[in-house]
């Protein structure tokens, strides 16, 4: 009979292997989710019989949906590209009629928004997951549950004869299996969060069919997002801001290493780094980080005339309203003046209420004859950077420091790496 491996979610599977791992589904993990949970395809009674333990057999990664989201993005599964899927399937479909049915009226698909409704809709542990062991008429219709008599005809791509169904949960499941695995269950998170996302691998193990070792979590090296910034305090800024405030999808970015020295600090060499990694079409997927000061700007600039690859992008820190009104030093003494684009490096986007000196305040610099604006610099930025060095999760807990602004940030940065992996996709793939 063999030994069946399935990616479920609440009880549903999306995609499923029999004698051999199958697709690797370890992105969508992380080490904290590998646990021992209960299987149908071991015989308990054989573990108590013989006093062995069955851990090693029940072995599995188990995550909630709402935290494979965020990941499942990062890999390029965002809604924009589910979308894009869902329509390929559509016109493909109509595409494939047998010509026996061109004298039939042509279906009336549902849309994508319809489609993400009728998902959503039907949130999944509000579905009967009874075993239903009958195969006549009756028990189909048992089955079918709630979408007995739906025009099935509706959904692309759906084939009855495919859905071997035993409840209405699992029904559910091939209506709307039309998919890629991850752009189902990205679909289903929208209605779902708490669902338990299942990869369980014990059995294949126990069974001789895979090794241990094929079962390891995190984002592969080539799913991997390689950020590149102006300054070392920038790198160490943002690798402390994605472990406290995005540990879910923190191993999705490295950085350049910079424990010695900065191999190209400043904006000038970031943007020649930047040039040639373009002309030598490097294969890393990588996002080139600008302060969102004069400099950054000019650099950013410079970086938007280069013919970048699709696996490239530069980003600029974000404008934030609160920059608009900023105290800032100049010849003509103190003033509120509008920081962004001039002088909001990243340390402007920490707690600046912390430490034992005064109020913070930029201080203008050189002149930028090119873009016709001061350069500034914030003062006692190093104190502010050590300061969030400092922080953990348990000090974050407390609520005493104020992450909002490096939370945007990471916003911005987490956006656009999942725009380079969507803008990857191939629907002819």
């Amino acid at each position: 009979m063999g030994t069946e491996i399935t990616l479920d979610v609440a009880g549903v599977s999306v995609t499923y292997s029999k004698n051999h791992r199958g697709i690797d589904h370890g992105s969508i993990f992380q080490e904290k989710d590998r646990k021992a949970i209960e299987s149908n395809q071991l015989n308990y009674d054989w573990y108590r019989e013989n006093g062995e333990d069955p851990t090693l057999s029940e072995m599995a990664f188990m995550r909630p949906l709402k935290h494979v989201a965020p990941r499942l993005e990062l890999l390029g599964f965002n809604l924009e590209r589910v979308r894009r899927e869902y329509d390929a399937v559509a016109k493909g479909w109509l595409e494939e009629r047998p010509s026996f049915q061109d004298d039939e009226p042509i279906p009336d698909l549902m849309s994508f928004a319809e489609f993400c409704k009728f998902v959503t809709s039907h949130p999944l542990d509000s579905l009967d997951d009874t075993f239903i062991m009958g195969t006549d008429s009756a028990s189909e219709k048992m089955i079918r549950g709630r979408f007995d008599g739906m025009q099935f005809e509706r959904i692309p791509a759906y084939r009855s004869y495919d859905n071997d169904a035993y409840s209405e949960r699992s029904f559910f499941g091939g209506l709307v299996g039309i998919l890629h695995p991850y752009s189902v269950l990205r679909v289903l998170a929208e209605a779902n969060e708490d669902a338990p996302v299942v990869w369980q691998y014990g059995p294949l193990v126990e069974a001789g069919w895979a090794t241990e070792r094929e079962f390891v979590p995190h984002a592969r090296r080539t799913e991997t997002f390689l950020i590149a910034t102006e300054g070392s305090s920038d790198v160490h800024i943002l690798k402390h801001a994605l472990a406290l405030l995005r540990p879910g999808i923190a191993d999705f970015f490295r950085f350049i290493d910079v424990s010695e020295s900065h191999p190209f600090s400043g904006t000038g060499s970031l943007v020649k780094f930047a040039e040639g990694l373009a002309k030598i079409d490097v294969q890393n997927q990588l996002i080139f980080v600008f302060d969102n000061d004069a400099e950054g700007l000019d650099a950013h600039q410079r970086l938007s005339t280069l013919t970048m690859p699709a696996n490239m992008r530069g980003i600029m820190l974000p404008e934030l309203e609160e920059f608009r009104q900023f105290p800032a030093q100049g010849p003509e003494g103190l003033r509120d003046s509008d920081i962004n684009r001039r002088a909001a490096a990243i340390e402007c986007y920490l707690d600046l209420k912390v430490g034992d000196h005064p109020p913070a305040k930029v201080l203008w610099t050189n002149y930028k004859k090119s873009l016709d604006t001061y350069q500034g610099a914030l003062e006692y930025k190093e104190s502010y950077s050590k300061e969030f060095l400092k922080q953990t999760s348990v000090t974050l807990a407390e609520g005493v420091y104020d992450v909002s602004k490096i939370e945007s940030v990471l916003d911005l940065l987490v956006a656009e790496c999942t725009a380079i992996a969507v803008d990857q996709w191939d629907p002819n793939m």
